[in-house]
């Protein structure tokens, strides 16, 4: 059954250009908004500075881009299903996928672990906030490595 489901979806998306279109559209639009949105967090978090009220603004604007990152994410994830099932054959025996993949994994954890140290920062626990730039700087890899092996995958297989 997935196996004829999968040849149907293969068969669909090569032979309609616009559909191809469309499910591109939304994995690159998933990757601006929830990667966009969570690099300018990270970006922010890097840059505050040492004072109470700094501090503040950054959780807070941590917080404030969550409910985006993920509807970026499930985009990426459910245009990502779409992409692989159009060409199994090609991507499921590529290290590259797998290498992809492994890098989505950690920056899901990695995104945990931000949500997680928000509340220790805002508990005022001591060093949340040097975690937070830790993990803010590790969110910028991720999210570049992640991209660079995105774009690769196609060209390099």
């Amino acid at each position: 059954m997935w196996t004829q489901m999968i040849e149907a979806w293969s068969s669909l998306y090569s032979d309609h250009a616009a559909l191809r279109t469309a499910v591109e559209f939304v994995h690159i639009a998933g990757l601006v908004a929830g990667g966009g949105c969570a690099i300018t967090a990270d970006l922010a978090t890097i840059a505050v500075g040492g004072d109470a009220a700094s501090r503040t603004a950054a959780v807070r604007l941590l917080e404030g881009t969550h409910r985006i990152v993920l509807l970026g994410l499930t985009a990426l994830f459910l245009s990502g299903g779409l992409l692989l099932a159009a060409d199994v054959e090609t991507y499921w025996p590529s290290r590259l996928f797998w290498i992809k993949m492994a890098l989505v994994a950690v920056l899901l954890v990695n995104g945990a672990l931000i949500v997680r140290t928000e509340g220790q920062a805002e508990a005022g626990q001591p060093h949340a906030v040097a975690r937070l730039h830790t993990l803010a700087i590790t969110s910028l890899l991720l999210w570049g490595l992640t991209t660079l092996v995105g774009t690769a995958l196609p060209n390099l297989g």
